[in-house]
């Protein structure tokens, strides 16, 4: 994916933004792949957590692009995403024996721990 870079774009913003977009990704591939079992195992609770995945990728998706305009509104929709990242990896942490919900859940505290480090960069 190309990205737009603005005067103000510096190396932390841009590991910042792969790392959103891996996330967005893990996010979506995990809905398919929790769509994909279906049957039994689609109850309220996998449902639910499927949809805080389809939120987190979302997220993900806005902090990316308020990073690429030097949004002023950078930081704190870096905070939240942090957030929807943190009770994302929480929910996959609820199917422990499932690789798949570990490595979303892996991903979703990688771009947690990035989105926190730019709360503080200058938009």
């Amino acid at each position: 994916m190309m990205m737009m870079m603005t005067e103000t774009m510096t190396p932390e913003m841009q590991a910042c933004m792969d790392v959103c977009m891996n996330c967005h990704k893990m996010c979506m591939e995990t809905m398919t792949y929790c769509m994909n079992k279906g049957g039994k195992n689609m109850d309220k609770s996998m449902m639910s957590m499927m949809s805080m995945m389809r939120d987190c990728a979302e997220m993900c998706m806005m902090c990316m692009n308020m990073m690429m305009s030097g949004s002023e509104f950078m930081g704190s929709t870096c905070m939240l995403c942090a957030e929807m990242c943190d009770r994302t990896a929480m929910a996959c942490d609820m199917m422990s024996d499932d690789a798949k919900m570990m490595e979303c859940a892996a991903t979703c505290r990688k771009c947690a721990e990035s989105c926190r480090s730019m709360h503080m960069m200058p938009a």
